[in-house]
């Protein structure tokens, strides 16, 4: 497995409006730090020189986020107008996300619903961390759903281990990392959510991978699937043995699914719930309340660097 380097940079999808890049492990998106030596940033200015905007803090509109430790799918506008038009998918809840991990233990269930309302950590020393609601110091937590289905059952380094697909539905910080500590099978390599007793140390990195993303804009739809890094030909620790779900069919379930209707504030169609045999649905997504003048503040002062105009 290459190490992140300023050359190391993959592109999955461009066009004139966007790029979508396959983030490396362990690389920040972006840094004013001195000792930040390498940033998505830096790559992207390294790659693409011409394409960076003096008119924005980092050169370049990076119109999501991912986790230091995660690699995959990130999504760049190459323009105010189009990321404008990004920003207008995620608020309306039309992108579509799903991601890839290696979780603690096998999980027996062939499908989970992970609905635990997630909030800040205020316990002294867990500072810029998450929580689920009830434990002790949780402040202000929000509904939160993901769903989960497991791929494959195996070891790692020995130990049992799940490859699943996690789906986000809502969107809170270290969502899919607090929901599947919570499940009791954390994220492999997870040295902020994992394992205590020092287990997490052992991998060469957290694995978790933002496997595909679709955000339907209206003047294209930027569609990826980035490759997936859990196999074993990449690393050898990992070693599956059962099959329960195969990967392409899930694949092929989320790119037949029609976009989400923007006026609809129902369930999001296209989880993985309806993807496999079983009974029941999970319940939909919490409804959104109306955006408030002090919310609307700052994503107006947000849009009016990154959009044309923004919206009244």
């Amino acid at each position: 497995m290459e190490p992140g380097s300023v050359e190391n940079l993959s592109i999955v999808y461009r066009s004139r409006d966007f790029l979508v890049v396959n983030k490396h492990w362990d690389v920040r998106i972006d840094s004013k730090a001195w000792r930040e030596t390498l940033t998505l940033q830096k790559q992207l200015r390294h790659r693409f020189p011409e394409l960076a905007d003096p008119d924005t803090c980092y050169g370049f509109r990076f119109c999501h986020q991912l986790d230091f430790s995660t690699s995959g799918a990130l999504c760049v506008a190459l323009n105010k107008a189009a990321a404008g038009s990004a920003y207008k998918c995620f608020k309306e809840r039309r992108v579509t996300k799903a991601y890839l991990a290696l979780l603690r233990g096998h999980i027996q269930e062939s499908r989970v619903t992970i609905s635990h309302a997630i909030g800040r950590n205020g316990t002294e020393g867990r500072a810029h961390t998450m929580c689920i609601e009830g434990t002790q110091g949780c402040e202000n937590p929000k509904p939160s759903l993901t769903e989960l289905v497991v791929l494959e059952h195996g070891l790692y380094a020995g130990d049992p281990v799940s490859k699943v697909l996690l789906k986000p539905l809502t969107g809170r910080t270290h969502q899919l990392r607090v929901h599947c500590s919570a499940l009791g099978h954390p994220v492999v390599g997870d040295l902020t959510y994992g394992e205590p007793s020092g287990q997490e140390d052992r991998p060469f990195r957290m694995m978790l991978h933002a496997f595909y993303l679709r955000i339907p804009t209206d003047a294209e739809c930027v569609e990826v699937c980035t490759p997936d890094p859990f196999l074993p030909s990449l690393d050898a620790c990992w070693s599956p043995h059962t099959l329960l779900q195969p990967l392409d069919q899930l694949v092929q379930a989320l790119r037949a699914t029609p976009d989400p209707d923007p006026e609809d504030r129902g369930p999001r169609p296209g989880s993985p719930s309806t993807l496999l045999p079983g009974p029941g649905r999970p319940p939909p997504p919490p409804t959104k309340p109306p955006e408030t003048e002090a919310q609307r503040g700052p994503c107006l002062q947000w849009l009016s660097e990154w959009t044309l105009e923004p919206d009244s």
